[in-house]
């Protein structure tokens, strides 16, 4: 899974301004803000979705003055996302229409708040004229080991301002948020095939799956660079919470598998999304993310009976016994 290549060469750039690698571009018909099935795959997928540019100007320009003039005011873990950011131009920004519409399909109508951190990183000019050792952050998962499946908290990242490549923001590994690691162990990998990092107009929000591996950039611009993160935990079972008003015609049932004449109907469909591989993934354990996309996908839609190329199904024959019992990793 680790590159041993250059960082240049192994980065790909998530570039907003040229319809990067944004995870989703559409809303669900009516007027309804929530996630639409197609997204919510996605995210079972690959651990993120990316919305560039969602937070007006504005809004952008006040929240760099509130953190440069009197940094941003914490509260203490379990209190309720409604109740924090009093006062505060956050509060505007989670108040958007479209903001609440993806947390409200990822972690339900009423989150709770875990913790924020307000992270700012200098130009690395400026700090190697004072004799310090400049160095990227290592690739870590948040917090520690956590097993859960069907439950996950929402890390959401915040980019108030414009990042362009030398800038550097957050690097990430799409599709790793179903690994069970030690925060810390994986702090070794610094290159991965497939990883990314955030280039992005003023205002992008990144909704990240709480395990997803990531890590920060050294800050080659010219200005420092700021990012709110802000984590937040479920209150309700994550089950159905986006517009399911197209979940059947996103789910294209069984199909033809290992045939090489066979085109999928819709080359979007949740099946197809769900085995997807990333460039990281290779012929052997590779298989098995395809089977946690898909254990995680059944307990989003409730139907420990779905499955997608028969990877479930054939491992769960045993007569006799309940479907979706089989051990997890």
């Amino acid at each position: 899974m680790a590159d041993g290549g250059s960082a240049a060469g192994d980065l790909r750039l998530t570039n907003c301004a040229a319809g990067g690698d944004l995870g989703l571009t559409t809303r669900a018909a009516g007027g309804d803000l929530r996630l639409t099935t197609r997204e919510m795959a996605r995210f079972a997928a690959r651990g993120f979705l990316r919305f560039d540019a969602l937070v007006p100007e504005a809004l952008n320009g006040r929240f760099l003055e509130e953190a440069k003039a009197r940094g941003l005011a914490g509260n203490p873990p379990g209190t309720p996302l409604s109740a924090c950011y009093p006062g505060s131009v956050v509060r505007e920004i989670l108040d958007l229409p479209r903001v609440q519409g993806i947390l409200t399909s990822l972690v339900g109508p009423e989150p709770l708040f875990d913790h924020h951190g307000v992270h700012f990183n200098p130009p690395a000019e400026r700090l190697e004229a004072k004799g310090l050792r400049v160095l990227a952050q290592h690739t870590h998962q948040d917090s520690t080991v956590d097993p859960r499946i069907g439950t996950f908290d929402l890390q959401l990242f915040y980019f108030p301002h414009e990042v362009g490549p030398e800038m550097a923001g957050t690097r990430f590994v799409p599709g790793t948020h179903h690994r069970v690691v030690s925060e810390m162990a994986i702090a070794r990998y610094q290159n991965l095939k497939g990883q990314q990092k955030v280039v992005c107009p003023a205002g992008t929000l990144l909704a990240m799956h709480h395990g997803i591996w990531h890590g920060g950039e050294v800050n080659r611009g010219e200005r420092t660079r700021y990012m709110l993160k802000i984590r937040l935990n479920p209150t309700v079972p994550q089950q159905r919470l986006w517009n399911t008003a197209d979940l059947e015609d996103a789910t294209a049932g069984p199909a033809p598998i290992f045939d090489p004449g066979h085109e999928p109907a819709d080359p979007e469909s949740v099946e197809v999304i769900l085995c997807r591989p990333e460039p990281w993934f290779e012929l052997d354990t590779g298989r098995l993310e395809y089977m946690n996309r898909i254990r995680f996908w059944r307990a989003l839609v409730g139907d420990p009976s779905f499955d997608a190329d028969y990877w479930w199904s054939r491992v769960e024959n045993r007569p006799g016994t309940p479907t979706g019992t089989t051990p997890a990793r």
